[in-house]
């Protein structure tokens, strides 16, 4: 179990005073994200209302299933995530590692199911370049694809920084780096995890279901 003196930096007076430094810093980094994001939601809106026939035609040439796949993955990860959280803030340091490994778990899960996806895409002729494949009644179709590339794949992205996050979260729980007075870079990890999956929510219905019809 880490002693105060071995988890406070040198330039903290106090663990509380470390802590609420750490949660402003991660606030702060997660308000550029959310900007960023932000900008292509919009951009992915506006196109969307100028050319709506061209974007309803080419939506639906996502893989729903996939889509909807993934969304579960996320949401399960985000249980086991707020898991280990708990388990951090009560010492167990062994159900971090566990509830961390699941969660990582998910995470790869979604990178496989989401290079699939990519990879019928490909198939498809659906990534925009010389390649690409126009398609018939949506000219502008391809802006579709250049705005749902970018925000997945700048996700998928977010993802992976996840998983490296979360690997060295389970490798400080193994070695007993966390008990009920610190905890606080497991809480910071889950924070970041949460917003990935809270952006994958507002990717899914703007992506795969809005305007689809069968």
């Amino acid at each position: 179990m880490p002693e105060t003196k071995r988890a406070l930096a040198e330039h903290f007076e106090t663990l509380e005073q470390q802590h609420q430094a750490a949660w402003l810093g991660m606030w702060t980094f997660l308000a550029t994200e959310i900007m960023f994001f932000s900008g292509l939601f919009m951009g992915y809106i506006i196109y969307r209302h100028t050319y709506f026939q061209s974007f309803e035609i080419a939506s639906r040439h996502t893989n729903i299933i996939y889509g909807t796949v993934n969304t579960a993955i996320l949401l399960t990860s985000s249980l086991t995530m707020a898991l280990g959280v708990h388990a951090a803030q009560e010492g167990r340091n062994k159900a971090v590692v566990r509830y961390i490994l699941i969660t990582i778990l998910f995470a790869a899960a979604f990178m496989v199911v989401k290079g699939a996806e990519y990879y019928e895409h490909f198939k498809n002729h659906e990534i925009p370049g010389q390649a690409f494949h126009p398609i018939p009644q949506a000219p502008q179709a391809v802006i579709f694809f250049y705005l749902y590339f970018a925000m997945t794949g700048l996700h998928a992205v977010h993802v992976m920084v996840g998983i490296g996050v979360l690997s060295v979260m389970a490798w400080l729980a193994a070695r007993q780096r966390f008990d009920r007075v610190y905890n606080t870079p497991v809480e910071l990890a889950g924070l970041y995890w949460h917003f990935v999956d809270i952006v994958w929510i507002f990717l899914y219905p703007l992506i795969y279901l809005i305007d689809r019809h069968t």
